[in-house]
């Protein structure tokens, strides 16, 4: 029997690609990353560039990414994703970055891969979540791109930090009281923020009760709290974007940001908008993701059957009609 199990759990996590470990030179450090190609015989690919979202990620999220970069592969393409700086023994800090700098660091990734003789400089793409939704825009300005997947994106950094403070409130049946107190807070440290007070003061307004925060965590949002992705989405215009938005999502206001992208690119047609009401912030199914054990399980024995339904096919499809872009670009 643990025999069987094993090999059930190993045919489970065999994905069909090839994956290299790659370095990747960017202003005088090395990002550590790893390119996964598809096994169909081809020389040349299109190519993902995968974006994370918030805390320190690894270049495969902890094999989380595996399910999408085999769906990526089924349609013909290959991503590429790095350690963030600090991140599995890479050089850096992800702290000390500001969007701009995770901007310029994904169009240096970019001009790397298309300097390789495997990859179709007129067919890269951008697949980001979450926080990645303030750099996918701000990418496209500085390079290139063929098509964007947005999965999850806020627009207003402050505004997602009160609806998510909100609705992990009501999730918890807080009392009127804590609600309360909960945003007295949440004003005070905005407060903070906007006279650019340092973390000391942040220590002494919130008496010692620093709520997991630390100093350097403080300087990254003193450093990104103004961001605003509304401006920077003009540079996604003309360029076929996928926004995949969840239904059980607590962390993002997805009306709100739909409502943003649509106002920016719907004009243009280029939008797609792929609803999934089942799912959590992250895209998994909630009825999974409501239960560590079955999360944890679920890894294990059937790793893409975590995401929602239709999600990976979804971006597969979505891959499939991609074509080359035709304009110059920035």
């Amino acid at each position: 029997m643990a025999a069987g199990l094993a090999g059930a759990v190993l045919w489970q996590h065999s994905y069909d690609m090839d994956q290299q470990r790659v370095s990747i030179r960017h202003g005088g450090h090395t990002l550590h990353g790893v390119l996964a190609t598809p096994r169909d015989g081809r020389k040349r690919h299109g190519l993902v560039v995968y974006i994370h979202g918030d805390g320190p990620v690894d270049a495969t999220h902890e094999d989380g990414y595996q399910p999408l970069w085999e769906a990526n592969a089924q349609a013909g393409y290959a991503t590429l994703s790095w350690d963030k700086p600090g991140v599995a023994g890479a050089p850096g800090d992800w702290l000390d970055q500001s969007m701009d700098d995770r901007a310029d660091e994904a169009a240096a990734a970019i001009a790397w891969a298309r300097a390789r003789p495997d990859i179709d400089g007129d067919r890269i793409g951008l697949w980001g979540a979450s926080q990645a939704g303030w750099v996918l825009p701000k990418i496209a300005s500085r390079t290139p791109v063929s098509f964007v997947i947005a999965v999850s994106p806020a627009i207003n950094w402050l505004r997602q930090g009160r609806y998510n403070l909100l609705a992990e409130l009501r999730a918890d049946g807080a009392s009127a009281a804590r609600t309360r107190a909960a945003i007295a807070r949440s004003d005070t440290t905005r407060r903070l923020l906007e006279r650019r007070a340092t973390f000391e003061e942040y220590v002494k307004a919130t008496h010692g009760d620093t709520d997991g925060m630390t100093a350097d965590r403080w300087g990254f949002i003193a450093r990104n709290h103004t961001a605003d992705a509304t401006h920077d989405l003009s540079a996604l215009r003309g360029i076929p974007v996928l926004l995949t938005l969840a239904g059980q999502d607590i962390n993002v206001d997805t009306a709100d940001t739909e409502r943003v992208y649509r106002e920016v690119l719907g004009p243009g047609g280029a939008l797609t908008v792929e609803h999934y009401p089942q799912a959590t912030h992250s895209l998994l199914k909630q009825s999974i993701e409501q239960s560590e054990a079955r999360t944890v399980l679920t890894a294990l024995f059937s790793p893409r059957s975590l995401f929602a339904d239709g999600f990976l096919d979804d971006q597969r499809q979505f891959l499939k009609r991609a074509r080359p872009r035709s304009n110059p670009g920035p």
